[in-house]
């Protein structure tokens, strides 16, 4: 989160109090919401290489719950973010029961439109006021 090339496309946060701050207000929504993005960890190495999944947004509330991924550029290409998409449409249909997920995309990134086309989102409209495109994907409903 604080690294400036990975973020360029969202909000960096600019020293480690402030991502400690973002985290926590993420964690404070998990305990009220049930839901916050999830550390990403490399099998393999055991290493932190992203943060993301499904949220509630505690410092921009109103959208509902979103889907969001931040990964290190070193596993950039890898898949992390499309499993990750895929993952969390499932978790939001199958054990949330959501009527709809929200994500958001720079204009300029399409590494994560492409990510949210591929997970199923359509691109609903430009919002100027966010500088981002709005997805969103209808899932199933039970019978």
């Amino acid at each position: 989160m604080g690294d400036a090339d990975v973020m360029r496309h969202t909000h960096r946060q600019p020293s480690l109090r402030a991502r400690r701050r973002h985290v926590a207000g993420h964690e404070w929504q998990r305990r009220r919401t049930g839901v916050a993005p999830w550390t990403i960890i490399e099998k393999s190495t055991g290493r932190i290489v992203g943060w993301g999944g499904l949220y509630d947004d505690p410092f921009d509330p109103g959208w509902g719950v979103e889907l969001a991924y931040f990964f290190a550029a070193g596993v950039w290409g890898r898949g992390y973010a499309s499993a990750l998409a895929r993952l969390s449409v499932g978790i939001a249909a199958e054990r949330l029961h959501l009527p709809h997920l929200n994500a958001f995309a720079h204009p300029d990134n399409p590494g994560s439109r492409r990510v949210l086309e591929k997970a199923g989102f359509s691109e609903q409209r430009y919002l100027p006021q966010m500088d981002r495109l709005l997805y969103r994907i209808g899932l199933p409903r039970e019978a």
